[in-house]
């Protein structure tokens, strides 16, 4: 999908005798909004963006080792058989033009797949090296403009990671600003780059600081193309990225179980994460709750215990709960002298987590996959078993969008009350909107927000189809998944095979983090494609069944109380 984003000037932050003022500019683009408010604590604005920047260049996957002389060296040879080579079929193709005209190629389609393939990872290899060496036209290629939404109550700014496996949002309250004026609520992007984010460095407590979404850039004339100001940029979105944002957004929305968290505790854990480096699986934070008891946080494969004397878990079942990715809970240690305290969002084991770092009028929501490489999108992710089985109905859906025309905040009780359905319709419903980008679940506040995230509507065709066999795997209950043998090896995988549909005998291994690592099965899927496409919906199934996530009945209420119970 290409995002064409339109801005007069660029977003900065200048000083005067009264102090410094921030002036963002908003995409021309998208419906206006514009803001204008005098902060009243600017040093936990400064923190709080400066670790939403730290989100957005967060990129922890692996890293090759720099060979740039031994591959300009390859490429050298490279060229001096390539040009034999080109020598060699001019003349074959002059003899053949000669005899009669080339015809149109037959396969047309597929080489047209394999060059867009080819032009990809030239440009993710270009994008890695600009990462590296010219990080401000690093930015102009990677869809990092943040979006930010005004609404009646509060400001939000959102942003996904570079490596697609977090997210941050950052809520502001709008009474943490004083003097408001040229309020227009919506959603936009707006204009962001390395030496705003520099710049942001320079607020501080004892000066003003005014916050600006620019109106005056909307007066643009129709001819702005004329004025040295006015810019506009082309941004190639991949598939992947909408993919993956676009996921997120519908697992933020369902139902949680909220853990909370110290600042000491939290302090405790990202200190420890900064002095040690696991040199093996598994690499998992684990929750014990036990309702009315300090919540107790072991970080693996060390069994670090964290107990949080002064936080009891509130929940109403005792049970343990593993999430991974805990390296990024690093550019959470700026916050750490603002906090209040952080609440964390739980689904369930390997499934994304949500910490939300509470600091007084402000929160930090910062969202994270299972996974480094992308867990929102990859095929047989325990993420994918999340959606609702049942598709909810056009007049369900006719009415929630009503209800968010007439006011862009509700609660879910509110407004299945509003809607006249029952709560797990809704529910499903939201969870679609959430999908299609066109609904938020604000965490901190408890309730739901229109917000459309794009300024086109987004569809399933633009967003991508979900993985058939992942479809299939959902839709196989757990009595048609028969488990023979399990065992642990010393390495510490599991090995498990198993029957289902009562014809396909399926063998799998697990490692330590749940993921499957090697599979044996007897179906054509698996027979052409192996793991490389994905695991097969039989070793799907065994695995659901094996980490219960089989559903027992395609129905919204039994989805939806899986949840809440």
């Amino acid at each position: 999908m290409q995002l064409q984003t339109a801005y007069r000037g660029r977003s900065t932050i200048s000083q005067s005798p009264a102090g410094l003022a921030v002036a963002l500019a908003p995409n021309l683009r998208r419906d206006r909004v514009s803001y204008m408010g005098t902060l009243r604590h600017p040093l936990r604005f400064r923190e709080a963006m400066s670790a939403l920047h730290d989100v957005v260049i967060s990129d922890l996957r692996f890293k090759p080792k720099n060979k740039t002389g031994y591959e300009q060296w390859k490429k050298q040879e490279a060229e001096f058989e390539r040009r034999i080579r080109t020598e060699a079929v001019k003349l074959k193709r002059a003899a053949l033009e000669a005899v009669k005209p080339q015809p149109i190629p037959k396969e047309l389609e597929r080489q047209f797949e394999r060059c867009r393939k080819k032009y990809w990872n030239a440009r993710n290899k270009y994008g890695n090296m600009l990462y590296r060496e010219d990080p401000e036209l690093w930015r102009i290629l990677m869809p990092c403009d943040p979006v930010i939404t005004v609404s009646p109550d509060v400001l939000f700014f959102e942003c996904f990671s570079a490596d697609e496996s977090s997210y941050g949002c950052l809520n502001v309250q709008r009474d943490a600003f004083q003097g408001e004026t040229d309020v227009a609520l919506g959603t936009t992007n707006v204009d962001y780059s390395w030496r705003l984010y520099e710049h942001f460095q320079t607020i501080r407590s004892y000066r003003e600081t005014r916050f600006t979404i620019d109106p005056l850039g909307f007066e643009v004339k129709t001819n702005a193309t004329d004025d040295g100001n006015y810019r506009e940029e082309k941004i190639e979105l991949p598939q992947s990225w909408l993919r993956g944002f676009s996921t997120l957004q519908s697992a933020m929305s369902l139902p949680m179980k909220r853990v909370p968290v110290s600042r000491e505790g939290l302090y405790s854990l990202v200190a420890f994460l900064k002095r040690h480096k696991a040199k093996a699986s598994p690499r998992a934070v684990r929750f014990e709750l036990d309702p009315g008891q300090p919540v107790k946080i072991v970080l693996e494969p060390w069994n670090k215990e964290i107990v949080l004397h002064d936080t009891p878990y509130p929940g109403l079942k005792k049970e343990t709960i593993r999430v991974w990715g805990r390296d990024r809970l690093r550019v959470l240690a700026r916050l750490l002298p603002l906090l209040d305290r952080v609440d964390v969002y739980l689904l369930g084991t390997g499934l994304p987590a949500f910490w939300v770092c509470r600091m007084g009028e402000m929160q930090l929501t910062l969202g994270l996959s299972g996974w480094t490489t992308n867990d929102w999108t990859s095929g047989g992710s325990a993420l994918d078993q999340l959606v609702p089985p049942v598709e909810p109905s056009d007049e369900t859906m006719r009415s929630i969008a009503a209800a968010f025309r007439a006011d862009p905040t509700w609660k879910l009780d509110a407004l299945a009350a509003r809607t006249k359905a029952t709560t797990p319709v809704v529910s499903a419903g939201l969870n679609k909107l959430a999908l299609l980008g066109q609904v938020i679940h604000d965490l901190p506040h408890g309730v739901y927000r229109w917000r459309q995230v794009m300024p086109v509507t987004l569809s399933a065709e633009i967003i991508g189809p979900e993985n058939e066999e992942t479809v299939a795997a959902r839709q196989i209950t757990g009595w048609k998944v028969r488990i023979t043998t399990e065992r642990t090896d010393p390495n510490g995988q599991r090995h498990v095979t198993g029957i289902v549909d009562g014809r396909s005998n399926a063998e799998l291994s697990l490692d330590e983090d749940d993921r499957i690592v090697a599979g044996k099965c007897g179906c054509s899927y698996f027979y052409t494609g192996g793991l490389r496409k994905g695991p097969c919906r039989h070793l799907q199934a065994i695995r659901n069944k094996l980490l219960g996530l089989g559903q027992e009945t395609a129905s919204l209420e039994s989805w939806y109380k899986r949840f809440t119970n």
